[in-house]
């Protein structure tokens, strides 16, 4: 007998090693308390704060990670592309021109009887690379999974949240989650449209948050301060897992639930 509830967590961008290292310490756990039936990561920045490597993919797969979608870093590492090319679990946007290395849609197979799941990987268009457009590549993969699966995940890589969220909207009902990334801050907008998807405009970042998304302090903030580059070198403190916690229902597909996760929690202070 299958179950009746498909639970699946999407860790929002892993930065450097501090990223990976408290995936490798913490989803073992999330995964009992959770029983999670499939994960998803967002990986593009896993190698040294830019790009992916072999070394971060086969740490994030031992720790349990199912499929690594990417983004604009995805080909920062050059060591990386023959795995980018042939690797099943690993994505990169599927709306980058077509030559581009990698895929950008895979099938893969969910435990307990609840049948397969499609992850679909895009990319933003605004204030980013003018590539192709993500709205009519999504509608395009669609076609591609017609009647193949019932569960469909997008993560939606991209800088404007007006974007993502026209394409939640763009979606709603054809997919059964469509969260977002690239930002590295989480928001606070879950939520189940009513044509049943799980939204959320970005999952946030797994990484060291003494920083400025992932990047040591002094060198981000002289960069505004001169407007001249400075060399990007990962943070390392105050390090966070930022997920999105989602569960589908199996007889359709659709959203049943969302909640976002990020761990250790933020020190807020009291109110009183």
């Amino acid at each position: 007998m299958g179950k009746n509830t498909a639970t699946i967590l999407f860790i929002g961008d892993i930065v450097g090693k501090p990223g990976l290292q408290i995936v490798s310490h913490m989803l073992k756990g999330f995964k009992s308390k959770y029983s999670l039936d499939f994960v998803i990561c967002n990986g593009e920045n896993a190698h040294n704060g830019k790009g992916m490597s072999n070394e971060a993919l086969h740490q994030l797969q031992e720790a349990g990670v199912d499929v690594i979608t990417g983004g604009n870093h995805t080909w920062n590492n050059f060591n990386f592309f023959d795995t980018l090319k042939t690797h099943p679990a690993v994505l990169r946007p599927q709306n980058y021109p077509k030559g581009a290395y990698g895929k950008g849609y895979g099938i893969y197979q969910l435990p307990n009887g609840l049948g397969d799941i499609a992850v679909i990987n895009l990319q933003g268009r605004t204030f980013m690379n003018p590539i192709d457009c993500p709205f009519r590549t999504a509608d395009w993969v669609l076609k591609q999974l017609s009647d193949k699966v019932r569960f469909i995940f997008v993560d939606m890589h991209a800088e404007a949240t007006a974007e993502k969220i026209a394409l939640g909207w763009h979606l709603d009902g054809k997919v059964s989650a469509l969260i977002g990334t690239h930002t590295h801050v989480q928001t606070a907008d879950e939520q189940i449209l009513p044509g049943g998807t799980a939204y959320c405009s970005d999952a946030g970042m797994t990484g060291p948050h003494k920083s400025v998304i992932g990047m040591q302090i002094k060198s981000a903030t002289d960069r505004f301060l001169y407007q001249t580059p400075h060399k990007y070198e990962c943070a390392e403190e105050d390090v966070h897992l930022s997920a999105i916690l989602i569960q589908l229902d199996p007889a359709t597909g659709k959203a049943t639930g969302i909640e976002r996760i990020i761990y250790p929690a933020f020190n807020r202070g009291v109110i009183v």
